[in-house]
C-alpha cells in the first residue's frame, strides 16, 4: 500500500503489478477516493494540493533515456501533448472512482468519443449503438465518422437482444450506448448489453457522463470502456470542457475474434501495446496511438480544475439528485404539464430497469412537456429568471433548453419524431440551488 503522502509522482505509464491509483489506499470507499486518489506529495515546496505543471516537454537523462520513453520501454514522460502530471492526478481520480485500470484525459466528451472509438474503428468498418443518445454524439457519427468511412448501425429498442444481434455483421468491431441518455433519461439495461457484446465477441463502450460513477459502475456490469464528458457532472463547475476515456481492462484483446491491430501489433519489430502493457493495452493504444497523433490534450490549468471538481461528486450529486426527485413530483401534478421523462419516476416505462440499476435515482437531467407546443416551450423559457436557459448540463446551476430548436433542430421531423423530441418539450438540468427557488421559478414560468 502506498502511502498518501508519500506517494511518487505519476509517470507517463506503470506496468501491470503498479497500482491503478497513487495517492489513494484501494481499501478507501468512494467520498474518501474522489479527494485523494492521484494526488502525490510536491517537491520541493511540499504544497499539499498537486501543483499545475505547465510545461510543454520533460528533460531526458540521458540518450538511452530519450531512446527507451520513445520506444516505450520505459516509463517517463515525453510531450504534454500525451501526458502531463497534473491531468495524470485527476485521470488516476477518475480511474480509481470508475474501477478502471487506466485513464486518458482529453479536451472534451466529443473528443473522448471519437478517440475511444479510432483506436478499436477503421475506415470500412462500422460499429453498433443504441438510437437514443445525444444529439451531437449523433452528429459526430453521422458527419465526421462517416467522412472517415466508419459507419454506424443503431437499434431503436435496446431491450430487444435480436435487434442487436441482428444489427452485427463482420464489420463490426464494437458497441457504444449511454447509461442515461439526453434528454428523454430513457435509460439503458447495460447488462443486456454486456451480454451482446460477450456473445459476439465484441468491446462495449458505455458513455456514463450523466450518471457517474457515483450512480453506477458499468464495468461492474461487463463493459469494457466508459467514455465521460467530465465538463458535466465529473467536473460540475461549468467552467471546463474536457473529456475522459476509462479502460475496464477487462476485454481479451490477444483473444479477439476480431483484428483490432493498433492494439496487438507494432511497426518495425516494436512490442504491440498488448505486449508492453497487458491489461492496459488499450489505454495506451489510445493514448498513444490516436490521442498522441490527433492532439486532443487537455491543458494542465484544465485538468486541474477538474480535479478540483471531482473532489465534490458525492455531495453535489445527492443535492441533485433530491431536487430532482422533488422537482419531477411536483412537474407531474401541474396542469400545465403533459408529461415528465423520467425514468426514477412510478409508471414510468423503465421504473423497474430504474430501481434495479439505479435504486430509482436517475441522475438530474430530463424533460418535460408543456401544452402550447413550441409557443408554450418559448413561453416558459423565456419567463425563467433562476433557471438558466442555455446549453450543458451537469452543472451545479440549474439550466433548460428547448431540444427542438436547437440541439436537435439539424434532424429532420421524423427523427425528432422518433427520438421522442416533440414541440413542447423542455430539457432540465437540476443544479444545487435550493429546491424551493427552483420550484417557485418553475411555478412562475408556467403561471
Amino acid at each position: 500500500m502506498t502511502d498518501e503522502t508519500t506517494a511518487p509522482a505519476p509517470t507517463a505509464v506503470s506496468d501491470d503489478a503498479a497500482p491503478a491509483v497513487s495517492g489513494a489506499a484501494p481499501e478507501w470507499r468512494f467520498d474518501t477516493r474522489q479527494v485523494h486518489a492521484g494526488e502525490y506529495r510536491d517537491t520541493p515546496a511540499g504544497a499539499r494540493i498537486p501543483p499545475i505543471t505547465l510545461t510543454a516537454g520533460y528533460w531526458f537523462d540521458s540518450l538511452d533515456d530519450a531512446k527507451g520513453r520513445f520506444s516505450a520501454e520505459n516509463d517517463g514522460l515525453i510531450y504534454s501533448r500525451q501526458v502531463n502530471p497534473t491531468g495524470r492526478v485527476a485521470e488516476q481520480r477518475i480511474s480509481s472512482l470508475e474501477g478502471g485500470v487506466d485513464t486518458i484525459l482529453v479536451s472534451s466528451g466529443q473528443a473522448a468519443i471519437t478517440s475511444a472509438l479510432f483506436a478499436l474503428v477503421q475506415s470500412g468498418e462500422r460499429f453498433v449503438s443504441s438510437a437514443s443518445i445525444y444529439s451531437g454524439t449523433r452528429i459526430l457519427f453521422g458527419r465526421s465518422f462517416a467522412r472517415m468511412g466508419v459507419g454506424v448501425d443503431y437499434v431503436w429498442d435496446p431491450d430487444d437482444e435480436a435487434a442487436w444481434d441482428a444489427a452485427i455483421t463482420p464489420e463490426t468491431k464494437a458497441i457504444f450506448t449511454e447509461t442515461i441518455p439526453n434528454p428523454k433519461n430513457d435509460i439503458v439495461d447495460i447488462p443486456l448489453l454486456a451480454r451482446v457484446a460477450e456473445r459476439h465477441g465484441l468491446p462495449l463502450i458505455v458513455d456514463n457522463t450523466i450518471a457517474s460513477p457515483y450512480l453506477i459502475r458499468p464495468f461492474e456490469h461487463g463493459a469494457h470502456v466508459v467514455v465521460h464528458s467530465s465538463t458535466k457532472f465529473l467536473t460540475g463547475h461549468g467552467a471546463v470542457i474536457s473529456g475522459a476515456i476509462v479502460d475496464g481492462g477487462t476485454f481479451d484483446w490477444a483473444n479477439a475474434s476480431r483484428d483490432y491491430p493498433l492494439i496487438t501489433t507494432a511497426p518495425g519489430g516494436r512490442r504491440s501495446s498488448l505486449e508492453r502493457a497487458g491489461r492496459r493495452a488499450y489505454a495506451v493504444t489510445t493514448r498513444e496511438a490516436v490521442v498522441n497523433d490527433i492532439g486532443p490534450s487537455l491543458s494542465p490549468f484544465n485538468a486541474f480544475l477538474v480535479a478540483q471538481g471531482i473532489e465534490t461528486l458525492s455531495l453535489r450529486m445527492e443535492r441533485h439528485l433530491a431536487s430532482t426527485a422533488t422537482i419531477v413530483s411536483w412537474l407531474r401534478e401541474h396542469p400545465r404539464v403533459v408529461s415528465v421523462d423520467y425514468a426514477g419516476q412510478p409508471g414510468d416505462a423503465r421504473h423497474e430497469l430504474a430501481q434495479k440499476l439505479y435504486g430509482g435515482r436517475t441522475g438530474s437531467v430530463f424533460a418535460f412537456t408543456v401544452d402550447g407546443g413550441e409557443a408554450g416551450a418559448a413561453r416558459v423559457l423565456e419567463r425563467l429568471r433562476l433557471i438558466s436557459h442555455m446549453t450543458n448540463i451537469g452543472d451545479v446551476r440549474s439550466m433548460a433548453l428547448h431540444p427542438a430548436t436547437t440541439t436537435h433542430l439539424s434532424f429532420d421531423e421524423e427523427l425528432q419524431r422518433r427520438l421522442g423530441i416533440v414541440p413542447g418539450l423542455i430539457r432540465l438540468s437540476v443544479g444545487t440551488e435550493d429546491v424551493r427557488d427552483l420550484i417557485a421559478d418553475l411555478e412562475q414560468a408556467l403561471a
